[in-house]
């Protein structure tokens, strides 16, 4: 699949980012590492439910079908026991194809990583050669120790390889909104009664201070935030998770596909993508630090009685 082109490689609303983080925080949770799922109940809802962005919306009636879905987000450890089972190479590890006009570094495999702007007009976004599932940021990076945490920079040529290995598929944009949802109102951003954060996204002002008041200055290990009622962990921040939806935007190169959930760069005052019905688009032929992706199966039969 062809990479995404040098100009639209920069655009900070493509990529769905909203601020980079210092380094993760200590893991203070055990969190969620094994292949579990839970069964959903199929169901009617409304999707697109208070839309705030163009992209989002209208807001219309869905019915869902029953379906199994992963209880957190594919880990890394996941992803290496796929790695090591086929010999699979993502697309940020194999060289990209030669594109006109682009920067040498981009004829090197690689991919997309944030970095915080340091002056006005700065570009969000950079290609780093090396960037890839195993080194998030760049040749230097590491997920050792973080076998827990999801794994990133899958474009999503990579997450279907992924899919077609466990047997299982990429949820629908449907599925996974209803999923989100859980039967219980949409809520503007995730916090409980008393206004702690109960999902991993950005606290404060971006892009001046993450106070951290989820404690995670970054990605978090799966599992470390409430289950909503379905059982289902992270579906609302920590990273931006793949769909099976394509997706159009007028400046799009490639084919571009939804995704879903919002991440930890996503801060109330730019981002605010951490909402069931929020929706973005990302061209399918790109990974970033900050996407991931869970399963579901539908042709698993339905839970004993």
């Amino acid at each position: 699949m062809k990479r995404i082109a040098l100009t639209c490689l920069f655009a900070p609303a493509l990529l769905a980012g909203c601020e980079a983080p210092p380094e993760p925080a200590a893991a203070s949770c055990t969190g969620l590492a094994g292949d579990a799922m839970v069964w959903v109940p199929g169901g009617r809802f409304t999707m697109g439910e208070n839309p705030i962005y163009p992209e989002e919306g209208p807001p219309s009636v869905a019915v869902v079908e029953s379906f199994w879905m992963d209880t957190h987000e594919v880990t890394n450890a996941q992803f290496a026991a796929f790695v090591a089972a086929t010999g699979y190479r993502t697309m940020a590890e194999r060289a990209p194809p030669a594109i006109p006009g682009a920067p040498a570094e981009m004829l090197q495999p690689g991919s997309a990583v944030f970095q915080a702007p340091s002056q006005p007009g700065e570009t969000w976004w950079r290609w780093v050669t090396g960037a890839d599932w195993q080194h998030p940021s760049g040749p230097q990076d590491s997920i050792a120790g973080k076998e827990r945490h999801p794994v990133v920079q899958v474009a999503y040529e990579d997450v279907e390889a992924y899919a077609a290995w466990a047997g299982r598929q990429l949820p629908t944009e449907a599925q996974w909104e209803y999923a989100a949802r859980a039967g219980a109102p949409a809520l503007p951003e995730p916090v409980d009664a008393e206004g702690r954060p109960q999902a991993n996204y950005y606290q404060g002002v971006f892009p001046v201070k993450d106070l951290v008041e989820d404690g995670f200055a970054g990605a978090a290990p799966v599992g470390c935030f409430p289950s909503n009622g379905f059982g289902l962990h992270d579906m609302i921040g920590n990273v931006w998770e793949w769909t099976s939806t394509s997706g159009s935007r007028a400046d799009a190169v490639e084919p571009a596909g939804v995704i879903k959930g919002g991440s930890y760069l996503c801060a109330a005052n730019y981002c605010a993508r951490y909402r069931p019905a929020a929706r973005q688009f990302q061209e399918r032929g790109l990974g970033t630090d900050h996407i991931g992706f869970r399963l579901v199966d539908n042709d698993r039969p339905p839970p004993a009685d």
